[in-house]
């Protein structure tokens, strides 16, 4: 559970910053705004994990009493950027790199919960990694519905027939 609490913190600290970058370089307001909740969320999350971590350290048990609040609800249609972005997409590299990144750290993020959910001893730290399944799988579903449609459209204004 140490173990698996200290990973997670790790790539906690490395999705936060990779947001806050994110919102620092995209051209597009509804990005940034989106990446900046991403970067607060991710921020909670650590605090979060870290208590349940040092009550680990100290007690061999999470935390009681600590739980998450309330999840910030992005759902698979939940636009991540504006329609101007949308209107140069043709030029959009950075937020489309952004997104492929954003798309697969929570990935990374929901099989590692899933892996410690299913390694875990007790139904607290079970219930634990499966609220973060959840929670993450929100941003994952978010992130691959709008780079699944916005590849469609950049494809489509290309002239390419779909696949």
């Amino acid at each position: 559970l140490a173990e698996g609490l200290r990973q997670a913190l790790l790539a906690e600290r490395a999705g936060s910053e990779f947001y806050k970058l994110a919102a620092a370089q995209t051209q597009d307001p509804d990005g940034k705004r989106v990446f900046e909740e991403l970067a607060a969320e991710e921020a909670g999350h650590f605090e979060f994990l870290s208590r349940h971590y040092r009550s680990v350290l100290a007690t061999g048990n999470a935390a009681l009493g600590v739980t998450l609040r309330e999840a910030h609800e992005m759902g698979s249609n939940h636009p991540i950027f504006s329609k101007a972005l949308v209107a140069r997409l043709k030029d959009a590299h950075f937020e489309m790199s952004a997104l492929a990144i954003a798309t697969q750290i929570e990935l990374n993020s929901i099989n590692h919960y899933k892996r410690m959910a299913e390694a875990a001893h007790t139904p607290e730290a079970k219930k634990l990694f499966e609220e973060f399944v959840a929670w993450e799988s929100g941003h994952y579903d978010a992130f691959l519905a709008q780079q699944q449609q916005l590849q469609e459209q950049y494809f489509a204004e290309a002239g390419f027939e779909p696949f």
